[in-house]
């Protein structure tokens, strides 16, 4: 089923993947909807606290309009009188769908509420199932999926240090693609332009911080950190970041070792030959030592106590010994 023939079904579900693709499909929905019945009425739903009686007079017609355009979030949530009514609309209007309101949905998976999920596409429901992004090559995907949303292409391997970055953080690897298409004009966009972009953006402070620690400057990491915090990079976004460089790290350490497969690495070749070359004078104790550092860190920065700063800078500078 195409955007728009989604946006015209009674019901569309998004369902699953990661909170933000669901969120920003749920509002493209809402949009193609919107030009398909321009005259319609909006009404936004939360199944949290939503009833069935407000779901009813939502998909029922009103004064200034025959249909509306209803939007339910934390479907998860609907209560047994809700789930009832949204499964009596979805039969109803599956019979006149040209007629009818058009319900959009959204579920953020698991086992809650599951049955009603399947329930509602057993009534003529559509279901999206959005992309989770937990892969290394499902987020390489993304990243290249992303430019060609603005007409351009990027280079594999800068696509790749776009996803080392921000990997974990799914809207603000959008978000940079869309401003390095923006601020740019090469096409495909070069591993050289992205790397400088990332190297000159406070967001990217974390993962530059890493290198210079791996690299052994401890005293230029703990700058470089000490600067990009003042620039307003969250303590636990630098954690992060420093957290996946050792990670990786790690994982070459394994993979060398016989203990873990190439596919298990998730790495692009490029990044496995570098972390070889850095994995130089590391022990597994010293490996370990830095893991648990950095794990003290993002406690403190999530607000366990102490002071997130200074405890990322005695992680740093372990770091830049090797973890001795």
């Amino acid at each position: 089923m195409t955007p728009v023939q989604a946006a015209l079904a009674p019901v569309t579900i998004m369902a699953g993947g990661n909170a933000f693709l669901r969120d920003r499909a749920f509002h493209a929905l809402k949009q193609s909807a919107l030009e398909s019945r321009p005259d319609a009425d909006t009404v936004t739903l939360d199944a949290d606290d939503c009833d069935a009686y407000s779901f009813e007079e939502a998909v029922s017609p009103s004064l200034l309009s025959p249909s509306a355009i209803v939007l339910v979030d934390h479907l998860e949530n609907a209560n047994e009188a809700l789930q009832k009514s949204l499964l009596a609309f979805c039969k109803e209007a599956t019979a006149t769908p040209l007629e009818s309101s058009i319900v959009i949905c959204q579920y953020a998976g698991g086992n809650k509420n599951k049955q009603l999920v399947t329930n509602l596409c057993k009534a003529g429901a559509y279901q999206e199932k959005v992309a989770d992004l937990k892969t290394a090559d499902s987020k390489l995907s993304f990243v290249m999926s992303e430019f060609q949303r603005y007409g351009r292409q990027v280079e594999p391997q800068a696509a790749q240090v776009l996803v080392s970055v921000l990997g974990d953080r799914v809207d603000e690897l959008a978000a940079m693609c869309e401003q390095v298409c923006f601020d740019f004009d090469e096409d495909p966009v070069p591993l050289t332009l992205v790397e400088q972009y990332l190297t000159d953006n406070p967001q990217s402070s974390g993962f530059r911080v890493a290198d210079l620690a791996v690299d052994g400057k401890g005293s230029q990491a703990v700058l470089a950190m000490r600067q990009g915090i003042e620039q307003g990079v969250d303590v636990l976004a630098m954690v992060g970041a420093i957290t996946y460089k050792i990670r990786l790290l790690a994982k070459i350490a394994s993979l060398d070792a016989g203990k873990i497969t190439m596919g298990q690495v998730g790495a692009s070749p490029w990044q496995i030959r570098s972390a070889r070359r850095q994995l130089r004078g590391w022990t597994s104790g010293g490996m370990s030592a830095v893991i648990e550092s950095l794990a003290h860190a993002d406690a403190e920065a999530k607000g366990v106590g102490g002071d997130p700063v200074y405890a990322l800078e005695r992680a740093i500078l372990l770091i830049a010994r090797k973890g001795r």
